[in-house]
């Protein structure tokens, strides 16, 4: 058996590669490299590069496109991942985007609301704690309540007068730590000293127990004798210690002047200024420098 021949890095079995043939190798490539310097059209070897580039051009494209679909799939994961953020994107815009329109005008009755009611506390120069209207009273109870979401930690108290950016909305009956209910002056046994702004006649205003556009109160003015005209503006008349109703405070209009056969005296339809259907926003009259657990409207205007 002949001897095993150890291989160092050598390559394949055979003859050494010539020293000669290697620095043949080395001096063409160095004429080629030379020739071609100056590049360009006048190149010698300009016309071979084309040739082959004529040969091998169309092997390279046919290539490219056979591959390029796998090359892309990377970039199309990336791409549909991309574009499916975007889409959620959209779709989180445009919900916000319907959001704000479907509240708009909501937003913008709360707005006038408040600037109402900032009115109000400079008009009648009180202090008032602004709450919401969270409950009607049931309509089987025949009493016209409704529920706001300030109580004794809010500074309220029962007998203190209520009002909205319209006017006079009734009187507080009996308060929690966070609650109170409120008669409103449409209610059957309500009784509202008032005053005829234009004669400033007095009378005493009574509910008729209805809400909504047909609600209306009657005012019997003191003095059978006076006549309230059409359009005339009807105020609170108040007590001095302004309670259960303060002074000043706006409750309607005169409709119209009727008789009244079983009493033989004449009575005044009043059209109230507020909508008794849509209360929202409401501000209860306290006395200034009341403690509360909320922001309280200023006789001035201003928040405390």
């Amino acid at each position: 058996m002949s001897p095993r021949r150890e291989r160092r890095w050598r390559g394949p079995d055979g003859p050494p590669a010539s020293p000669a043939l290697l620095v043949a190798l080395v001096l063409a490539c160095l004429s080629l490299m030379t020739l071609d310097a100056q590049g360009g059209d006048g190149s010698p070897v300009e016309s071979a590069r084309g040739a082959v580039g004529e040969v091998f051009g169309p092997v390279e494209v046919a290539t490219a496109t056979a591959v390029r679909p796998f090359t892309a799939v990377p970039r199309w994961f990336r791409s549909r991942d991309a574009l499916e953020q975007d889409m959620l994107d959209l779709r989180a815009e445009n919900s916000q985007l319907r959001s704000d329109l479907a509240t708009e005008d909501y937003n913008r009755n709360r707005l006038a609301e408040f600037d109402g009611l900032t009115a109000a506390a400079r008009s009648i120069g009180s202090s008032l704690v602004p709450a919401r209207v969270v409950g009607m009273g049931s309509s089987q109870s025949f009493s016209r309540t409704v529920t706001i979401d300030a109580g004794s930690d809010a500074g309220v108290s029962p007998d203190q007068t209520v009002v909205n950016n319209d006017g006079l909305v009734g009187r507080v009956l009996r308060v929690t730590r966070t609650t109170a209910s409120v008669l409103l002056i449409v209610d059957a046994d309500s009784v509202v000293g008032a005053r005829v702004g234009r004669s400033m006649q007095v009378g005493l205003l009574h509910g008729r127990g209805v809400l909504g556009s047909d609600g209306r109160l009657d005012l019997e003015l003191l003095d059978q004798t006076a006549m309230p005209t059409e359009d005339d503006a009807v105020v609170t008349w108040g007590s001095e210690a302004g309670g259960p109703y303060v002074s000043g405070v706006p409750v309607g209009r005169v409709t119209h002047v009727y008789r009244s056969v079983r009493e033989s005296a004449q009575r005044a339809v009043i059209d109230p200024y507020v909508d008794f259907g849509a209360l929202d926003l409401v501000g209860v009259v306290v006395p200034a420098g009341t403690a509360s657990d909320r922001s309280v409207i200023e006789a001035d205007g201003s928040l405390g």
